[in-house]
This record gives C-alpha cells, structure tokens and sequence, in this order.
C-alpha cells in the first residue's frame, strides 16, 4: 500500500467521528497557538521597550521637585517647589557622569493656531540639549540650539502631528507662522516622527525656547523650576551611579540632615520600560505553561482516541490481515491517523496563533510580531506529538492476533 492511498484512508477514518475527532484535535491546537502566542508576546515587547528607549532617548534621567505632606497626606511630585535653576547649572558642572541637562516646562491642552487651521497640543518650554537628551531629530528645517533655547526667541520646533493639523501633510511648514496663546510664532523644524509612546503620540508637541516659555506660559515663579530636568549620562549603566552624585549633591545644596527625606524626585525612565518588558515576560511564562499542559493533554487524548479506535476496528484489522497485510502495514495505517491527526491541528493551531499573536499586540500595546520560524517549529512539533502519542496505539494494532479479530464483534 503507498503512502498516498494510506493517507486517504487515514483522513476517511478520521471522518467517520467528526465530532471526537474535533475534539482531539482542540488541544494540540490550543498548544501550538500558546506556543506561537508565548514568542510573538515575547519578541513583541523587546520590540516596544527597544522603541521605547528610543522614543525616551538614551541613559535618561528626570529630576524634578518633591511632593508636599499634608496630615499625612501626600501630594504628587512637584507639588513642592524645591529644584531651583541654579540646581540644575550644580549638575551640569558638578557631576561627573552628567553630560547633558535641560529643563523641561510643558503646558497641556494649550490652544495654537494656523492662518488654516487651530489645535489643542502640548508645549514645551527647553533648551537645545533637549533635542539630543530625546536623540529627536528633524526632518524639516532645524531644532533651535542651545544659544537659542535660552534666548527670549519667539520660535518654535512642531512634532509631526501638528504640523498635519495646521498646515497639512504636504504642506512645508518651516517659515510659516503660528500663534500660541495669542503670541506669533515662526515654525524653524518640524520634528521626525516618534509616533506612540507610553503618554500617548509623542508627535503632538510644540517646543519653544525655555525663557520665551517662562514669559509667556509660565506664572513667575522666581528661582524655582516649575517642571522637570531631563539629564543623560555620558556612558551606558551610569545612571545608578549619576543618581547617587545628584541626590548627595542636591541634599548638600538643600541642607537636608540625615533624618530628613528628599525633597526632589529622580526617576528612571528605564526602569519602568523595564517593569513593563517584566509583566510580558510573566504572561509568555504563563502562555508556556498552558503551551505545555494543552500539548500534553492534547497528545494524551489523541493516544486515548486512537487506543478506541483500535478497538472499534478490531475485526477490520483481522480482515486486513487475513488478505494479506503484514503487522507493519497495520502499524503504519494507525501511526500515519495519528500525525494526519495532530499535522491538521498544528496547521489549525498555526492560524490561531497568529491571530492570538494579534490580539495581545493590541491588548498590551505591543508591536505586532509573528514568528513564522515558530510557527513552522510547531507545525512540526504537532507532528511529533503525534508520532510519540500514535505509536503506542499503532503497535497494539499490529500485534492483534489475526483469527481473535475476526471473531471479534462490536
């Protein structure tokens, strides 16, 4: 008998129970969709915390004011004003692994407007190393430098998304005007695109200098910095380091005794990136482990199945046999049920899985990725779950006394 016509009759006896061969099939599928799953989530949050860095820019650091202590309630950070800008020059030239500082003031839902078009945004008020603390470049004209930042300029550098409301997606916005809060404007850059961020689109921002911001948007607050200051390190893995020199510095500068708390605040960014890759790894471990149990009941129901098929065609194995198949036909018969078995329910778990490697893309906000080296993996798996599992079954198929099957009546 080839292996064609042994194919055929293997599909025809799968055929013959749709329902319990369905049924059979449903945990191998969900095992190979778990695998599949279990690598796009994984390989899916590398790709969003790599952006993410991206996006933050690299080696970022953020210093910014305490929170205020209320009958033991505790406000938010900066609700306590204590960062002052001479704090921020102490950094720059006191701290060694420090290499860039800028401030960084922002005014949300602020209204700006176009001879065309007007729209709510956020600005930012900041100097020229801000642009390359956030490694943000240009793809128009060019961002102010930091002669310019900390000028009284009435210039503005807009991210990809205003520049689409205001002026239009083909439209050169460089040289032409805009108003915030009134005041005019000219547009000298318009930012490259950064696109979706842990805050929402990073494209929609408008950054002018960081004196200009002060005038303008800002209430007076003398000395003290109403925002954040953005810092990078000038080497990679300095940022515990850096941390510790600006904390002894500021608590120096502040007269804080060692029983007093911080009053500032330094976050790093990473960190949280870094929480957020944690909780995807914890949900591939958990996909892993159904991956595991599904495949393992799965295989187990499928030896189950084939054990009562062998019974239910106990008198079709004698006939065999008696017009002259040999025990290894018989044995390859049921052995090649079993991986025609699990080979469709891995090409059906295939499927699945790439549309459960969809749906935890966008459940978690991760960048979609399928991986179709794991997916053709598990394809073959399921065939070898098969082969374990349908041998067993195979052999006792074979080993049937020839004349006891004959006589054998369901």
């Amino acid at each position: 008998m080839n292996i064609f016509t042994t194919v055929k009759l293997a599909f025809r006896a799968l055929a013959r129970n749709p329902g319990r061969t369905f049924l059979t099939m449903l945990g191998i599928i969900l095992g190979i969709a778990a695998v599949i799953a279990t690598r796009a989530a994984g390989e899916g949050a590398q790709a969003s915390l790599a952006e993410t860095f991206a996006n933050l820019g690299t080696n970022v650091l953020q210093l910014s004011s305490g929170s205020t202590k209320t009958g033991g309630v505790q406000g938010g950070g900066g609700t306590s004003m204590s960062i002052t800008w001479d704090d921020m020059q102490a950094v720059q030239d006191e701290v060694s692994t420090v290499k860039y500082v800028a401030p960084y003031l922002t005014a949300r839902n602020t209204q700006i407007a176009s001879d065309q078009a007007n729209w709510n945004t956020q600005v930012a008020g900041t100097t020229g190393s801000w642009f390359k603390i956030r490694a943000w470049g240009v793809s128009e004209g060019a961002a102010f430098d930091e002669d310019t930042g900390n000028s009284n300029a009435k210039v503005a550098v807009i991210g990809k998304t205003v520049k689409t409301q205001l002026f239009g997606e083909s439209t050169n916005a460089v040289g032409q005007s805009i108003r915030i809060a009134g005041q005019p404007y000219d547009v000298v850059g318009v930012l490259t695109s950064k696109g979706q961020g842990p805050m929402g689109d990073n494209d929609d921002i408008v950054v002018i200098p960081v004196n200009t911001y002060r005038q303008k948007l800002s209430k007076p607050l003398g000395r003290y910095i109403p925002g954040q200051i953005m810092i990078t390190t000038k080497l990679d893995n300095q940022a515990d380091e850096t941390i510790s020199k600006i904390s002894a510095l500021l608590r120096d500068r502040h007269k804080l005794d060692a029983s007093a708390d911080d009053d500032f605040r330094i976050r790093n960014p990473a960190e949280f990136a870094q929480a957020r890759q944690q909780s995807a790894e914890n949900v591939s471990m958990l996909l892993a482990i159904v991956a595991g149990v599904c495949l393992t009941i799965g295989g187990v129901g499928l030896m189950n199945i084939m054990l009562v098929s062998v019974i239910e065609r106990t008198r079709e194995i004698g006939i065999r046999m008696a017009v002259g198949a040999k025990p290894r036909d018989v044995m390859t018969q049921f052995l090649i049920e079993a991986i025609v078995l699990s080979l469709v329910s891995g090409i059906l778990g295939f499927g699945v899985g790439y549309i459960a490697s969809m749906g935890i893309s966008s459940l978690f906000g991760y960048k979609f990725y399928f991986p179709m080296d794991i997916g053709l993996l598990g394809v073959g798996v399921s065939s070898a779950v098969g082969v374990a599992f349908g041998l067993y079954p195979a052999m006792r198929a074979s080993q049937l006394d020839p004349i006891t099957a004959l006589r054998y009546e369901t």
